[in-house]
């Protein structure tokens, strides 16, 4: 078989709620480790000894410390998708409400920056054994920038534009870690790729 098939996993079957408690004490404990001093603060042994579990049961949960971190980014996600929909963006068309939400997103990785940048230097590490948690952190994102586009079954066009403006935002995310674009860069950035919605929205 080819080498991506070993890498692959079969889908988990659904936690208990016991698993469940235990695996957001886990996403809670890297969560804190990566905020406090970033990707190289999070120790798989660290994390086992914070969240009360086994090193075993972690590396069950968790096969690394990139599955791992690419995971609390995905939880971090959900919890901001929680936020907005009780605090939905403000804007008179839908590309003005997803630059809205992103920039909000944005702002709420700038107050962690430790965090952010664990998070997101495990997606740039992350290879095909990943793909199960680096795609949920995609469909996570993918229903932030819909739920502000106020769509519920988009066409074709308007999901690769989807595709573009997330392209987007991670590079963001990337050049201001790096200390190569400011705040003010960045939110010029998402403003004008979320106008490709403009294409492909009916205006408001």
């Amino acid at each position: 078989m080819p080498a991506e098939a070993s890498t692959s996993r079969p889908p988990s079957p659904p936690l208990t709620e016991r698993q469940e408690a235990r695996r957001r004490r886990i996403l809670h404990a890297s969560a804190q480790l990566a905020g406090r001093g970033g990707f190289d603060a999070v120790q798989m042994r660290e994390v086992a000894e914070s969240s009360q579990v086994a090193l075993g049961t972690l590396y069950r949960y968790f096969p690394s410390k990139v599955h791992l971190l690419v995971a609390t980014m995905q939880d971090q996600l959900e919890r901001m998708h929680g936020t907005l929909r009780r605090k939905p963006p403000a804007g008179d068309t839908a590309a003005e409400r997803v630059a809205e939400t992103l920039m909000r997103a944005f702002r709420a990785l700038q107050r962690e920056p430790h965090l952010a940048d664990a998070m997101v230097r495990a997606l740039t590490f992350a290879d095909r054994s990943v793909s199960p948690e680096v795609d949920q952190v995609s469909r996570q994102t993918t229903a932030i920038i819909l739920d502000a586009m106020g769509l519920d079954d988009p066409s074709p066009e308007q999901l690769s534009a989807v595709r573009v403006i997330e392209h987007t935002w991670h590079s963001a995310l990337i050049t201001w870690l790096s200390g190569r674009a400011s705040i003010a860069q960045v939110k010029i950035d998402i403003e004008t790729v979320c106008r490709l919605i403009d294409l492909t929205v009916p205006q408001e």
